[in-house]
């Protein structure tokens, strides 16, 4: 049953990425996250921290133009939650791109990165670690970036969102 979608009632335990049995029932847990679809939200219970990573496996779709994953402060859309990190892989240019925002102010965009790790109908694995000072990104086990962190209080960063173009199998 681990990493699989067809079971819209799997609910995913944030630190160890297990899923509880299929009914749903309630276990002790860092976060719930009912359901796998895309777009998605979830709560990180207790926020982010150095050392606590969020890992986001999934399927590019076949043809896609882009994907993002958002650690956020909350979910409020109006004023919009403050974006400790939010990659967004583009593939028409074949481009990571990464920023931030905070108080409805974008910060410095980042794009530079080695090679471009995704591909259309193909799986994928995405950890992001929190550390002091920076977010270490990893894409299928090898790392990507870093990205210094431009939210201070990172007990605050307790939201994942994932839109675009993708299947998510697996959430930890």
């Amino acid at each position: 049953m681990a990493g699989s979608v067809a079971n819209s009632d799997a609910v995913v335990k944030l630190d160890d990425g297990h899923l509880n049995n299929s009914l749903g029932s309630p276990v002790q847990a860092e976060v719930y996250f009912p359901r796998l679809i895309v777009p998605f939200c979830g709560h990180i219970k207790g926020g982010m921290r150095p050392g606590k990573k969020v890992l986001v496996m999934g399927i590019v779709d076949l043809n896609p133009e882009s994907f993002a994953i958002s650690l956020t402060c909350g979910d409020s859309e109006d004023p919009p939650a403050d974006v400790a990190i939010e990659p967004k892989a583009v593939f028409t240019d074949r481009q990571l791109l990464r920023n931030s925002c905070t108080s409805g102010e974008r910060g410095e965009g980042q794009s530079a990165i080695p090679y471009f790790p995704f591909i259309p109908d193909q799986p994928f694995r995405v950890e992001i670690l929190c550390e002091h000072p920076k977010f270490r990104v990893f894409v299928d086990r090898h790392q990507l970036y870093y990205f210094y962190h431009r939210i201070q209080t990172l007990s605050a960063i307790g939201t994942v969102k994932i839109n675009g173009d993708l299947q998510i199998t697996k959430l930890g």
